[in-house]
């Protein structure tokens, strides 16, 4: 795979971070609005203290009390929040838009996780397409990040032997509710943080979806596992049965009919989560030229010879005519459509873009993904909470998402305020992933010299 100047430069961060004395080091920063990440209102003239990576004291500036010796960083007219959980990504699967499983190495999957950082996305959850690699990385990571996203995984998800799911080339087919149960085991005695599963058909193209014998078993299996069970879904009468099997989350909307005031019932009586809608993923498949293609936000994420790619005729061409492109349009309005209805009825949701697979681009997507959620009928800053907080409370991920005493100091400094305007999220000042600055997009770019890539911010 092609290695970028982002690459180039995380890298060399993350050995001088790795290189570092163990000394316990403090910052402080004042003057800041603080969006804290629980869905309470923006804070002015904010303060916090950051001391060996996790926050020590935050609260109101006129309250700071630096220790001796630090400096305090005024951060007057910016933003802070915590950095951005994305909880549907798939790794190491691409090289530009070529996707192969060959390109799984834990190189390429760290370089993507820096990408993560670059773009203000600190954690990720990887949703069933992993490699047994995974693992050693995710310990790595949590021994310290070195300026890594930080990644939660459920290892290799189970797919019903024919249908729809998984990446070729990864062993994750089961044919009986044994076969099912004895996979989910494997995967949490390798380390998987929960359980995924698949039920679809691929619009009808493939003869069956995984059924109710099969998924009850593995959601059941998670359970005793002490794991959560998250399905990608499609239909509603999936979602319906998935619910009562006692799934935990959808990593999907519902997109072949609307839901109604039956399953929003079932899934508030058993706490489903909306976990992902997803929307981003949906919204690319209508477009023969994505439409951001030219967006310095996004152009400095990719080598040119994506944008190349993206902007060939033979490739836009080939989408236009494949037999499901005319569908996608009908299936973003009713994803949208249903997302808002589910956070209306107060049902628990996340935000996840199903990033990773070949044109679902890394970080960008999750900037992407909060505008289609605000145009969804949610406000800004319930997708920033849904993007921090409320993504770390059903990962169970207790140490990040919220701005609080003893969480890490995974932090994302913005330009403007994003709970006016949620494209502000791109407003990127500054990245810390446990108190360590990381290089943002705005600072570098891929597969080029920086100055080479566009307008910065």
């Amino acid at each position: 795979m092609r290695v970028s100047n982002l690459v180039r430069a995380l890298a060399l961060t993350a050995g001088a971070i790795a290189a570092a004395p163990a000394t316990a080091k403090t910052e402080a920063f004042s003057h800041f609005t603080l969006i804290d990440g629980t869905g309470r209102a923006p804070v002015r003239d904010a303060a916090l203290i950051v001391r060996d990576g996790k926050i020590s004291w935050v609260g109101p500036a006129a309250r700071l009390k630096v220790p001796k010796g630090v400096k305090v960083d005024d951060l007057a007219g910016k933003f802070v929040m915590p950095g951005l959980i994305d909880n549907h990504v798939h790794l190491g699967l691409v090289d530009g838009i070529a996707q192969d499983l060959k390109y799984y190495t834990p190189e390429s999957v760290e370089r993507q996780l820096r990408l993560y950082a670059a773009y203000g996305v600190t954690s990720v959850q990887v949703l069933g397409t992993d490699k047994d690699e995974i693992h050693a990385i995710v310990r790595d990571i949590r021994a310290g990040p070195a300026g890594r996203a930080r990644v939660w995984t459920a290892g290799r998800g189970v797919v019903f032997q024919g249908s729809y799911g998984g990446v070729p080339g990864l062993p994750a087919q089961v044919a009986t509710p044994a076969d099912a149960r004895a996979m989910v085991d494997r995967e949490v005695a390798k380390g998987a943080d929960f359980i995924k599963l698949w039920v679809d058909d691929e619009f009808g193209s493939l003869p069956d979806r995984m059924p109710p014998a099969i998924s009850s078993a593995v959601i059941a299996e998670a359970h005793k596992d002490g794991k959560k069970a998250v399905a990608h879904v499609y239909y509603y009468d999936n979602a319906a049965e998935l619910t009562r099997e006692g799934v935990n989350g959808f990593a999907h909307s519902v997109r072949d009919k609307p839901v109604d005031a039956r399953l929003l019932a079932a899934m508030k009586a058993k706490g489903v989560w909306q976990m992902a809608a997803t929307l981003s993923r949906e919204a690319s498949f209508t477009y023969d030229l994505l439409p951001f293609v030219d967006d310095p936000f996004f152009s400095r994420g990719v080598t040119p010879q994506v944008v190349a790619d993206l902007k060939n005729p033979e490739r836009r061409k080939r989408l236009a005519s494949g037999p499901n492109f005319p569908k996608y349009p009908a299936v973003l309005k009713t994803a949208m459509e249903n997302f808002g209805r589910e956070a209306k009825a107060g049902i628990p949701y996340g935000m996840g873009t199903d990033s990773g697979p070949t044109a679902r681009f890394p970080g960008y997507f999750a900037h992407w993904e909060l505008e289609l959620m605000v145009r969804s009928g949610i406000t800004p800053l319930q997708a920033l909470t849904a993007a921090t907080g409320s993504n770390a409370r059903f990962m169970g991920a207790a140490n990040v998402g919220t701005i609080q005493p003893g969480k890490a100091a995974d932090l994302l400094v913005l330009d403007r305020d994003p709970t006016r305007d949620i494209r502000n999220t791109r407003a990127i000042d500054r990245v810390l992933i446990a108190g360590e600055s990381v290089p943002t997009i705005w600072q570098t770019c891929v597969g080029r010299p920086a100055d080479a890539c566009g307008p910065a911010k």
